[in-house]
């Protein structure tokens, strides 16, 4: 038995045809299936929160909001697995966790594979995050993104990227891990489990799902005469080898900024949240290559 949680707007509702065609599989492949459609923000919390008091795994049909939210719901892991079929605008987490972007193929991932355990992110008040974790510039881009009416998509945060990086000032703060603390004046502070944010910006590159650790990268103190370079690097999946970037495989992140900011997870935004992270492991059953 298969609970589908569905984002009708998933894609900013430009995805029907994905869902149809998934759907469509689940039906031909004589699945057992089920199908909840969320209606507004954060409704994918509360039916994954119902629906582990029921039978079968839960699959999420939509993008990385959707898969977050879900994430966030679960209460009981045991008896409940983890699905995706991408049909979001980044489908930034699908990419780490090699999941096809066809929607027929995630679906016989699901029906042909066994889920394997999969690390997530544990952060204070019980949120979760199974991404990436980030403050600084990422959170710019996905204001300014959101407060755009005209581009969408990777070009809409490409193109918030490098305005962002025009005029964006960097923020100070103190990062601990691994037994070390240091100062900086960072442009990004972040912390991946995936790799890639914004549709395919590989800010945390090294990342690997199954490796057990979290990749915490800081870019730190970038003059503007270099930040034209620096984006290209890091385009090109190239700003660990950059000497203004901090690269540390770990555990547990404590990264406390001078001054309140917006934290994002997996591309939400939250205020007044500490950025604290463990991860997570040998609990959560997800469907991946």
């Amino acid at each position: 038995m298969y609970n589908i949680i569905l984002n009708p707007m998933s894609g900013e509702g430009k995805k029907k045809k994905l869902h149809k065609r998934a759907l469509a599989r689940f039906s031909e492949r004589g699945a057992e299936f089920c199908v909840f459609e969320t209606e507004k923000p954060g409704q994918a919390i509360l039916l994954a929160r119902e629906l582990c008091r029921e039978e079968g795994d839960i699959v999420v049909i939509g993008g990385d909001g959707t898969l977050h939210e879900t994430l966030n719901g679960i209460t009981d892991f045991e008896h409940h697995a983890l699905g995706l079929v991408p049909a979001g605008t980044g489908n930034d987490f699908a990419a780490a966790a090699k999941i096809p972007s066809e929607p027929e193929k995630a679906v016989d991932l699901i029906l042909d594979s066994q889920p394997k355990y999969t690390e997530f992110m544990q952060m204070p008040g019980g949120v979760r995050g199974i991404n990436l974790v980030g403050t600084g510039i990422d959170v710019e881009i996905l204001k300014r993104c959101r407060s755009s009416k005209i581009l969408r998509g990777k070009f809409q945060y490409i193109i918030s990227l490098i305005i962002s990086l025009c005029k964006f000032k960097n923020y100070r703060l103190k990062a601990r891990y691994n037994g070390k603390e240091g100062e900086y004046n960072a442009l990004i502070a972040c912390v991946g489990n995936g790799y890639r944010i914004g549709g395919g910006v590989p800010m945390c590159p090294a990342a690997k799902l199954g490796d057990g650790l979290l990749d915490m990268v800081i870019v730190d103190d970038v003059k503007k005469l270099s930040v034209p370079p620096a984006f290209i690097k890091l385009m090109k999946g190239k700003i660990l080898k950059e000497k203004f970037t901090v690269f540390e495989r770990c555990e547990h992140v404590e990264i406390q900024p001078e001054k309140p900011l917006t934290l994002q997870v997996d591309g939400e935004l939250y205020d007044g949240l500490p950025f604290v992270v463990d991860i997570v492991k040998d609990t959560l059953k997800f469907y991946r290559n």
